[in-house]
């Protein structure tokens, strides 16, 4: 380890190992030479115990609600920030740590950051999402709370040494919404480590009588759009009269419980199936089996910007994807997806069936895809610039 320097991650609303960024991020900053804390809430999907994985320190901490209404958002994020302030400070008279690496949602931890300032602690902001368009994506308000959002966001660029963006529009928003020079602001994307990633081979048993497999993998909540997945395929089985098609669902989240209501409510029952939480084992086989994958968020104020990483798991398998039209979305997949315009879901539909009808169309479509990771979304490409952001805020000759 690099004497003296101890980094600690705080995230909080996802657990680790499962928050694939934090995690490869965390692992790489241990790669780099540093000693590794995380801070993270327990997942109750997902239950881990483990409190220490490949030398990396794991503090986890309740998540009493998990918030779908408002008042369980604010709940659920206070009661963050009083465990995550705790755990610091346990972690901190135990072995002092010199940078604070927060990931945002919700854009708090500058408030612990600041406490830190006083020991010379360095503050790096993984900006991770756009918190204000998200709260008004579930919310459709800009009231008081959606102001006090986008304060903690301007203090959240203005007490951090450094910003990590994942991609070109977070930088962009980190400089003119945020105020920071643009030398202190490093994209670091979201790239899938194809290195660690087991080989899988397609299961045919998923099909279950059906001839192709449609696929999606994801977070399963309100703003992720699955909503009009389930309108997509009720205009394929209704109005197409298609029934060769199975859907697959993985994921899992606060709104998995009302979307499969609504499911077996729209008589899709047999046609779309939710796999929950799997093994990346299982997801991989997946993925492999299927035919087409899809993102079936609308294009909105907070989907435009993001880098997502499941079209990036997608095209790490050499699948097409279909998608509604972001300018990031179409940055990462380029013409490996079909982008749709216009938030149209029968659109959505027919592209579907298009790539499910043209074979060579899909294999095109999918070395496009493989070959953008082999060559620029990698996280071995990645992990590189994670290096000069650490270099910037731990110069290396205090690091020797």
């Amino acid at each position: 380890m690099v004497k003296g320097r101890h980094v600690l991650f705080i995230v909080e609303n996802n657990s680790v190992p499962f928050d694939r960024r934090v995690w490869a991020e965390a692992r790489a900053v241990r790669e780099f030479g540093y000693d590794v804390s995380i801070i993270c809430p327990f997942d109750r999907n997902r239950r881990d115990d483990r409190k220490v994985i490949d030398g990396i320190r794991i503090y986890r901490h309740p998540r009493p609600v998990e918030g779908l209404k408002k008042w369980a958002t604010i709940l659920e994020y206070l009661t963050a920030i009083i465990w995550e302030s705790l755990l610091s400070i346990r972690i901190f008279v135990d072995r002092p740590f010199s940078v604070i690496h927060g990931a945002n949602p919700p854009d708090h931890v500058f408030l612990i950051a600041m406490a830190y300032r006083f020991f010379g602690v360095k503050f790096i902001f993984d900006h991770h999402d756009l918190t204000p368009e998200t709260y008004f994506a579930k919310y459709g308000t800009k009231n008081i709370v959606h102001r006090i959002l986008l304060w903690m966001e301007r203090w959240t660029f203005r007490t951090a040494d450094l910003v990590i963006s994942t991609n070109e529009s977070y930088k962009k928003i980190a400089i003119e919404r945020g105020g920071m020079n643009a030398d202190d602001v490093i994209v670091v994307r979201n790239g899938p480590d194809t290195a660690a990633m087991p080989s899988a081979s397609p299961d045919p048993g998923l099909l279950a009588g059906f001839k192709h497999l449609v696929g999606y993998v994801g977070i399963i909540g309100k703003q992720e759009g699955i909503e009009n997945l389930l309108k997509a395929t009720e205009y394929i089985v209704r109005d197409k009269h298609r029934r060769d098609i199975k859907f697959a669902i993985v994921g899992t989240g606060p709104h998995l419980g009302n979307l499969i209501r609504q499911t077996k409510a729209m008589g899709l029952g047999q046609t779309i199936q939710f796999f929950g939480y799997v093994t990346d084992r299982r997801l991989y086989e997946i993925l492999a089996t299927s035919d087409v994958c899809i993102n079936p968020e609308f294009r909105n104020a907070l989907t435009d910007k993001p880098t997502i990483i499941k079209i990036m798991e997608y095209m790490c398998f050499r699948k097409p994807i279909v998608q509604f039209h972001t300018v990031e979305s179409e940055y990462t997949a380029g013409d490996a997806a079909i982008h749709v315009r216009n938030n149209d879901i029968v659109q959505f539909a027919e592209a579907i069936l298009d790539l499910l009808d043209d074979p060579a169309r899909r294999k095109r479509m999918g070395d496009i895809g493989g070959e953008r990771i082999e060559t620029l979304l990698d996280w071995r490409i990645q992990k590189q610039k994670l290096k000069m952001a650490y270099d910037r805020v731990i110069p290396r000759q205090l690091s020797s």
